[in-house]
């Protein structure tokens, strides 16, 4: 057999604690266990109907069938622009300050080959989502990673960040509502953050999947601005010049669109150009019909969001209730369909044998901490993509477990 030779930037992508859970779970099922899977984001919930009308229309449109090239983009970045003017009261311009994008993580995976040289440093939370390393990882940069702490509110600490790291430092990736935390941010948070990354010419990106699923009772602590329709804020708000940021949002959690893969990049016009050039040699856009589809999602009734929201607080009240009766007492997040929750003794140190001897024994499959990152030790991520009834098998089930 040939000896192929690898790049080097693959050995940091090698070890994925998510595809040991997916083997645990095959194991599992292989078993004959009923797997309740909370360890995925995925929402159970169902695109809307006008959406998936204005797709089905699409599909009959024999003009949607080609490449689509930057300017047959304009009608869908055009609607993000006035969804964002009009949610956070911030001007954007569609034709310099949006880029379609194959959900927000393909943005965070791609732009540090615009940003980064090898050896360059990002700062990164820990935990954080696993494509934001990912992204350095293949643009051969150097990641610091920046604890995010219960008692710091799960914030990173600015000034905790060494002075030689800092000086070779590039782009800060942010995330707020937080995955896996749940964490939210106020806006004296990101006026800090764009401060410092001013300060420190660093390019300050900002992760935003999880821009709506944000309980009610939030609003009176996150203060965004007075003249955001939104419970938390836009890094935007804070840069409203657009000096230095980018952000990054995907309809695959407010609109329920995660299969059909579809985001945009909005901030900084010579970040998006960046990034542009950066697609421009990976691929085209998405099929038009997409788009399309995405248009009757910002534009149309937002009557979904809402009940999407109100799902998520009913069913994390269910689930915390659910612990607390068992005697896992876990915080009540403000926002996203996470559970963060620290690990009772003996498992205070093993997250991964936590999760796999919990999905071998009970078929109830979870997301180690590690997973995240090494701050995320000692913790595990439930995704709410059940009901409430299924979610408090499972808690029974693990109660069975921890006993």
């Amino acid at each position: 057999m040939t000896n192929i030779q690898f790049a080097k930037r693959l050995q940091p992508l090698k070890s994925n604690v998510f595809a040991d859970m997916d083997r645990a779970k095959a194991v599992a099922l292989a078993a004959g266990r009923e797997v309740i899977d909370l360890s995925l984001g995925s929402s159970d919930l169902p695109a809307e109907a006008h959406v998936i009308e204005a797709i089905a229309q699409s599909l009959h449109d024999r003009s949607t069938h080609g490449y689509l090239l930057f300017n047959g983009t304009h009608g869908f970045r055009e609607a993000a622009a006035n969804w964002y003017e009009q949610k956070f009261g911030i001007k954007v311009d569609p034709q310099t300050e949006v880029l379609p994008l194959i959900g927000s993580q393909e943005g965070t995976a791609h732009l540090p080959l615009a940003i980064l040289n090898p050896g360059d440093f990002a700062l990164l939370l820990d935990p954080g989502y696993p494509s934001h390393a990912g992204g350095v990882y293949l643009a051969s940069g150097q990641i610091y990673p920046m604890p995010l702490l219960a008692e710091n509110s799960f914030l990173p600490v600015f000034a905790d960040i060494p002075a030689p790291v800092l000086a070779q430092s590039r782009m800060m990736v942010l995330s707020y509502p937080h995955n896996p935390t749940a964490a939210i941010a106020p806006l004296s948070f990101f006026q800090e953050a764009v401060a410092f990354c001013q300060q420190h010419n660093l390019v300050l990106v900002h992760d935003f999947p999880y821009v709506d699923l944000v309980f009610k009772e939030t609003g009176e602590w996150a203060d965004s601005s007075p003249n955001s329709k939104s419970l938390v804020p836009s890094i935007l708000q804070a840069d409203p010049e657009k000096s230095v940021s980018i952000e990054f949002f995907t309809l695959s959690k407010s609109y329920n669109m995660g299969g059909f893969r579809i985001g945009y990049a909005i901030g900084n016009a010579q970040l998006i150009n960046a990034l542009r050039q950066v697609k421009a040699a990976v691929d085209f856009n998405q099929y038009r019909g997409i788009l399309n589809g995405a248009i009757a999602a910002l534009t149309g009734p937002q009557a979904g969001v809402k009940s999407a929201v109100t799902t998520f607080q009913g069913r994390r009240d269910a689930f915390i209730n659910a612990l607390h009766r068992i005697g896992w007492n876990v915080p009540t997040p403000q926002a996203t369909m996470y559970i963060w929750a620290k690990l009772p003794s003996p498992w205070s140190e093993n997250s991964v044998e936590f999760c796999t001897q919990l999905v071998k024994q009970t078929g109830v499959a979870v997301s180690p901490g590690a997973g995240f990152g090494k701050s995320g030790e000692g913790y595990v991520r439930f995704a709410l993509v059940h009901e409430p009834p299924l979610l408090e098998i499972a808690v029974e089930r693990m109660a069975e477990f921890l006993h």
